[in-house]
């Protein structure tokens, strides 16, 4: 993040709140060009954010602004810079819905605890389409005000220009537009007067004090319902199992009727549609951010897409002709390149988990037993300090503390060289699972930095998958 950037963000919370800042930590990129900060101070702490996009600023600013006038769980704005480039909002934590699927997935499979955090998702959609949607100013939609026939035709076109030439799968170009022509009015016969969210998948859902949240909607427009539900069941690399994707889609059917009378054969045959450009939006977004930005983690959402692209193709119910635009597909879903972009060989994952004596050893979910338990509290804590109560293992003052003060460095060094031994060990015997645990007495300090520094060493070092979790600071 720039220098005068960083120093607008911090302006701004220091003279919101009131307090100087004691901790900035820069957010990992997302899908988009937006830079996120995390700031902390004695008795606060927010998210900063950037965009050079002023349209797209005064967008989220007005929806945000709007929805929770509505009673929707969307994150406080607590101040804007002048220029509208840079604003400080509410910090609704760290875990989204995809991070907790993944993480519970790891655990139970596909459960009925993750299904039950979807149907607590599915209760507020209609909340947001309909009942918070009436109202909203749509002046301020940005790139347009309603996901047209324009807005349709550049989602196809991305799709065709940045995934299928990319990805070498050959088509008729006239045949395919005009099948585009007929698939788009096909689409805009729905009825579409509602707020649709347009990215309303599981990164963009918070989960934060057992409620769901919501970020990301400046791109939201006036559209079908159908779009944001298949965004949702359809979301790549959440791979939700068919049958769970059939039993949500009926419970969102059954919340829906609590606002209107809905004929659920219609719905469902546009919501194939909808399905289906939401999918070619997200090739087009993988092609241009995979092949051409070459940045490869878009690509490993790749062979999901083809598996919810197949299962289409077989049970596809839309009433329309669109030969070429099928035979497109159809190619795409048996495409041999494609089936190995992003597929993942067999190979070690090493679970890493940090946490406190207090509440118990952690649990080994692979279920082989073994691995390491590293117990932490020989170590100089910087949890007896009032100024670092406030943090963890991840903010910049207890890692200078415990890499100054403490007696962390040796410590892990020994710990390195006994995890790499089983490492080495695994990797040549084709072992699949490794369990490493940091403990200490809150799970806050210590255990955090600890995990975070074999993860990063080891991910560094070995072709290993790393799971990471820190169990008291989590959800």
């Amino acid at each position: 993040m720039d220098f005068t950037i960083k120093e607008d963000l911090i302006r701004l919370y220091e003279n919101h709140f009131e307090e100087e800042m004691t901790a900035f930590e820069v957010l990992p990129p997302s899908g988009s060009y937006r830079e996120y900060c995390r700031i902390k101070s004695p008795n606060n702490q927010a998210v900063g954010a950037y965009n050079s996009d002023i349209r797209e600023n005064e967008a989220f600013l007005q929806f945000s602004k709007h929805f929770l006038e509505q009673g929707i769980n969307v994150p406080e704005i607590f101040a804007v810079n002048a220029e509208k480039t840079c604003y400080i909002q509410e910090d609704l934590g760290s875990l989204t819905l995809f991070d907790y699927l993944s993480r519970t997935r790891e655990l139970e499979g596909f459960s009925d605890k993750i299904a039950q955090v979807y149907k607590r998702v599915l209760r507020e959609l209609p909340k947001i389409q309909i009942k918070a949607g009436k109202g909203i100013n749509y002046g301020y939609c940005y790139p347009r005000a309603a996901f047209d026939k324009q807005s349709m035709m550049w989602d196809l076109n991305y799709f065709k220009y940045y995934f299928l030439k990319l990805a070498k799968i050959p088509f008729d170009e006239q045949a395919l537009e005009d099948d585009f022509q007929h698939f788009s009015n096909y689409l805009l016969a729905a009825d579409a007067d509602y707020f649709m969210f347009r990215d309303f998948q599981s990164r963009n859902i918070m989960l934060r004090d057992n409620k769901v949240a919501f970020i990301d909607y400046q791109g939201g427009r006036k559209g079908a319902l159908q779009y944001d539900l298949a965004s949702l069941l359809y979301d790549a690399k959440a791979d939700i199992p068919q049958s769970v994707r059939n039993e949500l889609l009926e419970f969102y059917l059954d919340e829906l009727e609590k606002y209107m009378t809905v004929d659920r054969d219609e719905f469902k045959a546009f919501f194939t549609g909808y399905v289906l450009i939401r999918i070619m939006q997200a090739m087009g977004a993988y092609g241009f951010r995979g092949f051409y930005e070459k940045k490869e983690h878009f690509l490993k959402s790749i062979p999901f897409a083809l598996e919810n692209l197949k299962y289409l193709l077989q049970n596809n119910n839309i009433p329309e002709k669109l030969p070429e635009l099928f035979n497109v597909l159809e190619a795409v879903s048996k495409s041999a390149f494609l089936k190995k972009i992003g597929a993942q060989q067999a190979k070690l994952t090493v679970r890493i988990t940090s946490f406190s004596y207090k509440k118990g050893l952690p649990e080994d979910p692979s279920g082989n037993g073994g691995g390491f338990i590293f117990d932490c509290r020989a170590i100089h804590n910087p949890g007896r300090y009032d100024e670092y109560k406030q943090h963890t293992g991840k903010d910049p003052e207890v890692i200078e503390f415990l890499e100054n003060k403490s007696e962390m460095a040796e410590f892990l060094l020994h710990v390195f060289t006994l995890v790499e031994q089983s490492v080495k060990t695994y990797l040549s015997r084709g072992f699949t699972h490794l369990s490493v645990s940091f403990g200490c007495t809150g799970g806050q300090h210590r255990s955090v930095y600890a995990a975070e520094q074999l993860a990063e060493h080891l991910k560094n070092n070995y072709p290993v998958n790393i799971v990471l979790s820190h169990r008291e600071q989590d959800f």
